[in-house]
């Protein structure tokens, strides 16, 4: 519009035998005249401008397009966000409480630091998603490695921890030795190279990025290593199903054994199992429909199944720290010192074991 005012002005200027004089100058008010540059045919320098402008006003548009945001996503986010918060607490807690250094919290911490790496993963995965180019494949691999990684370490401690509550009733009288402790630290040792090789797998060529019909319902991993990953799942599944009923056996002839305190031990045991009936149903209920799901679908199914069945599976990792460290009485003492400085006198101070469920 600039230039065709100033084309105008130049007609006027060069001479009045097209019509013009001073009484009848150019009102920009006038209704019968039009200043819009596409319809002045006439004009040549028009086109040239409609050609320069049009770059110019693209990325303005473009810019004003903001990728919509899945609400699963942001349900995965702040999942991550409390998982991290949760568990950030609990290594803090072992960390600053030189007491809480037996076996069986260093599984809970390390338990704790793989559920944080997972709480962490899932906010990366968002930022990656929606605030850096996800194209790249460096940032797809270090995403998909890391969740890999943490989350596998999750559920390997938590079949450590598992495996540490058998061994505490089993070999009650040889449990609290140095043998237990240095075992403890190679069983640990020995979950994260394992998970790490894991996470490692899709960064040294095991992905579908090159071939997308190889894909999981979690792109870029193919789907021959999710199957393999579910599997494993299952496997430990059933492991720990066998060693919990294998502990609640032990648990109901200890009691028999004791004629004295038959009764406070008959409900003791029975308030046990039930514990342990709910720590079973709320890890399979997390992780199996996912396990399952990774088997039988592959990148052709629906995502927002593959949502449906990740979701819970990340939520395991809200409710360990509950299960395996917020219950613990020493922890639980730690923790109000840390807030107020003083323990409610409720607060059983009776010394925990391994085998306290």
């Amino acid at each position: 519009m600039v230039l065709s005012l100033a084309a105008a002005a130049a007609a006027m200027s060069s001479g009045g035998g097209n019509g013009f004089n001073s009484s009848s100058s150019l009102d920009p008010f006038d209704s019968s005249m039009s200043w819009s540059v596409s319809e002045d045919p006439s004009n040549s320098s028009s086109e040239p401008f409609l050609r320069t402008l049009s770059p110019d006003l693209q990325p303005a548009t473009t810019a004003g397009v903001v990728q919509e945001v899945s609400p699963w996503d942001i349900a995965l986010c702040v999942t991550g966000t409390l998982i991290s918060c949760e568990n950030a607490l609990v290594i803090a807690v072992l960390f600053y409480t030189p007491t809480l250094r037996a076996p069986m919290f260093i599984l809970i911490g390390s338990l704790a630091v793989s559920d944080l790496l997972a709480g962490l993963g899932l906010i990366l995965n968002f930022v990656f998603t929606y605030l850096i180019d996800k194209s790249v494949e460096f940032v797809t691999l270090l995403s998909v490695g890391l969740l890999i990684s943490a989350f596998s370490a999750s559920v390997f401690n938590i079949l450590a921890i598992t495996v540490d509550r058998y061994l505490s009733l089993y070999n009650a009288l040889t449990y609290h030795t140095e043998r237990t402790v240095t075992f403890t630290y190679m069983m640990v040792v020995f979950i994260w190279v394992t998970c790490f090789t894991l996470g490692l797998l899709p960064a040294l060529g095991w992905n579908c990025l090159k071939d997308p019909s190889t894909c999981s319902i979690c792109r870029p991993v193919t789907k021959n290593n999710a199957v393999v990953l579910a599997v494993t799942f299952l496997l430990v599944f059933a492991l720990m199903m066998q060693l919990y009923l294998q502990i609640c056996k032990i648990a109901f002839r200890h009691a028999q054994q004791i004629a004295v305190q038959h009764q406070f031990m008959a409900i003791s045991t029975t308030k046990g199992v039930s514990t342990l009936s709910a720590i079973l149903c709320a890890f399979g209920t997390c992780w199996l429909p996912f396990a399952l799901y990774s088997i039988v679908a592959d990148s052709s199914y629906p995502v927002i199944y593959t949502y449906a069945t990740v979701l819970p599976a990340t939520c395991c990792s809200v409710i360990n720290p509950v299960i395996y460290a917020f219950r613990n009485p020493d922890i639980q003492k730690s923790l109000w010192m840390a807030c107020c400085g003083c323990v409610p006198s409720n607060l059983s101070l009776r010394p925990r074991t391994s085998s306290d469920v």
